[in-house]
């Protein structure tokens, strides 16, 4: 197991691509925290790990929220003594074109995709560097690379995220703790719910492979990159999205 006995957080882990990612790391070997907002879904996806053999605990999250996150990281090194992995991965959309978007959308986008980010980064790693070790990871998205209609607090958010990425890993690399960001493209989750059928067929025929992604597919990114098997790879931006930037 290439995660055996790392112990990694999860933020936005009870649903989507995050909770993809918490099964995949448990099913590796790794002790997971499964952070979400809604306690309902985070117990149902720990019980999910736990029955399938895996170790994981709940912990209740808001990426906005300082003292959350501070309990998070104090629970994670009681239970486990360490923290290996940050997967940044809770999110929103709040989409409208330029001119209709009002200021309680782009805001909400910026504290939760950007701030959040910035604020579950900040929260960790202090311990990160007392061990010298740590992987950071990041969601950010195909649109955070070249926009996307309609978007424009999204994209700006993803775009910082890469930003920070970087830089982070320039910072960070002599202290032995990496950070790499993970772009998806159209991934078939629960935000697509509300969308018109002929608006994801289009999406579809935009992608070279003809189809929209899998959660599990993204799962699998990030637990390459959380492993030892990626240890000399460091601020890399790496897209999973079927080629549709192509």
């Amino acid at each position: 197991m290439r995660l055996k006995d790392k112990v990694a957080i999860v933020t936005g882990a009870a649903r989507g691509i995050g909770q993809a990612t918490a099964f995949k790391f448990a099913r590796e070997g790794a002790k997971v925290v499964v952070c979400d907002l809604t306690p309902e879904l985070i117990g149902e996806t720990v019980k999910s790990i736990r029955d399938a053999g895996g170790d994981a605990i709940g912990s209740i999250v808001d990426v906005r929220d300082i003292a959350t996150l501070r309990q998070m990281v104090d629970e994670a090194v009681a239970n486990w003594g360490r923290i290996d992995v940050l997967v940044n991965n809770a999110g929103i959309v709040k989409d409208a074109q330029l001119k209709n978007m009002t200021e309680e959308q782009f805001d909400l986008v910026v504290e939760i995709n950007l701030k959040g980010v910035y604020n579950c980064t900040r929260a960790v790693v202090d311990t990160m560097l007392a061990q010298q070790s740590g992987v950071i990871l990041s969601t950010s998205s195909v649109v955070g690379l070249y926009g996307n209609f309609g978007q424009t607090n999204y994209a700006a958010t993803k775009g910082a995220v890469i930003s920070m990425t970087k830089t982070w890993a320039k910072e960070l690399g002599r202290k032995g703790i990496r950070a790499n960001a993970v772009c998806p493209g159209f991934i078939g989750t629960t935000i697509l719910n509300s969308m018109p059928e002929r608006v994801l067929r289009a999406m579809e025929e935009r992608v070279p492979l003809g189809r929209l992604g899998r959660p599990e597919e993204i799962a699998d990114a990030f637990a390459f990159l959380a492993s030892d098997e990626a240890s000399y790879i460091n601020g890399a931006i790496l897209e999973v999205g079927g080629g549709v930037t192509l």
